[in-house]
């Protein structure tokens, strides 16, 4: 596992890092969000030859047709093997950028520098890098981990609120597959009062110790999909209407439904579901989900990276803090899980 550099000021730890590894030229991917706010932080570092490249936000954007845009950059600014590729955004831009970063000339080195909270305490970690692919959410992609990661809490005060709220749905996932405690420690009433600091740490901590256990997702590390199955089924469901949910409102009705999985298919107590989706609810509320989006949501389930062959196989928890993996769920099973979601009462 590559360093992860908990920072006080970016600037001052990512010229310590410039310092430290030797590289030919700089490219620095932001999109039109994190050039305005995040990239004036640390712009003073970078020398006066560096290439800036700016991208579209948004999940829509994470596509084979943006990298081909990036690569032309890169190939137009003549870097070479000994380049260095620097990520500043949240997690689409560095998955993007990474993956763009292994496959230019079979790869050169890559920093990240996530600004969002869900990139900080999720995607900062474990190497998974890609785009989506056919309306495919992450559907190319490799394992490659950056040089280095730098996770400053300056960042964070860039974000619009729901922005914030989307992050903290993979911190409470965090206590839910590995951490009672600490999940029973989390503020769901006040959630935007949290001191995020330790949070990020401790769920960092969290996912690289189950990384580093499973580096490739053969077995373990596929706890860390808990709710991500049905949630991404949503979100890549939604992504391009009126009803857009970001990563983290997408993973908050999966966790919901497939908690109510784990009641049926292992031995999480009802109480427990109800102590889970009673915490979702009061962050994110109850999103509308109507009869006829169904057949689609099932049929991207159909579609997840877990799966083996035509079977569906899912993350489910057996207590809170004790997750499982590749516990095969039917079809009909998930119409259940997102229907017991459609009845909940309005919060």
């Amino acid at each position: 596992m590559n360093s992860i550099i908990f920072s006080e000021n970016a600037s001052v730890d990512l010229t310590a890092v410039l310092g430290e590894i030797k590289f030919s030229s700089l490219f620095i991917l932001t999109d039109e969000n994190t050039k305005e706010h995040c990239l004036p932080l640390v712009e003073e570092v970078f020398p006066s030859n560096s290439t800036f490249y700016t991208i579209d936000s948004g999940e829509k954007n994470k596509t084979i047709a943006t990298c081909m845009n990036i690569w032309a950059a890169m190939t137009e600014a003549q870097l070479d093997r000994k380049a260095l590729f620097i990520n500043i955004g949240g997690g689409v831009l560095g998955d993007m950028g990474g993956f763009c970063a292994s496959i230019y000339k079979r790869g050169i080195r890559f920093i990240n520098m996530p600004t969002t909270l869900l990139s900080q305490v999720d995607a900062s970690v474990g190497g998974k890098l890609g785009v989506d692919f056919e309306g495919l959410k992450n559907h190319l992609g490799v394992f490659n981990e950056p040089e280095t990661v730098i996770v400053a809490s300056e960042f964070l005060k860039t974000l619009p609120q729901q922005e914030l709220r989307s992050g903290f749905a993979e911190i409470i996932k965090h206590g839910l597959i590995r951490d009672k405690k600490y999940f029973e420690s989390l503020d769901f009433e006040h959630w935007e009062k949290s001191y995020w600091t330790p949070l990020i740490h401790h769920s960092v901590e969290i996912k690289k110790a189950v990384v580093k256990e499973d580096p490739k997702e053969a077995g373990l590390r596929k706890i860390l999909n808990f709710g991500h199955t049905i949630g991404h089924a949503f979100e890549t469901y939604f992504l391009d209407g009126p009803r857009h949910l970001l990563h983290g409102e997408a993973i908050a009705v999966g966790m919901i439904c497939e908690a109510w999985l784990s009641h049926k298919k292992l031995d999480l107590s009802m109480a427990e579901v109800k102590q889970i989706q009673a915490a979702f609810l009061k962050v994110y509320g109850k999103i509308e989900i109507l009869e006829t989006d169904l057949p689609a949501v099932l049929d991207f389930c159909l579609q997840d990276k877990k799966n083996e062959g035509k079977e569906l196989m899912f993350s489910l928890l057996s207590s809170i803090g004790d997750c499982t993996y590749n516990t095969p769920v039917t079809r009909a099973e998930i119409r259940e899980a997102i229907h017991y979601y459609q009845n909940l009462p309005q919060t």
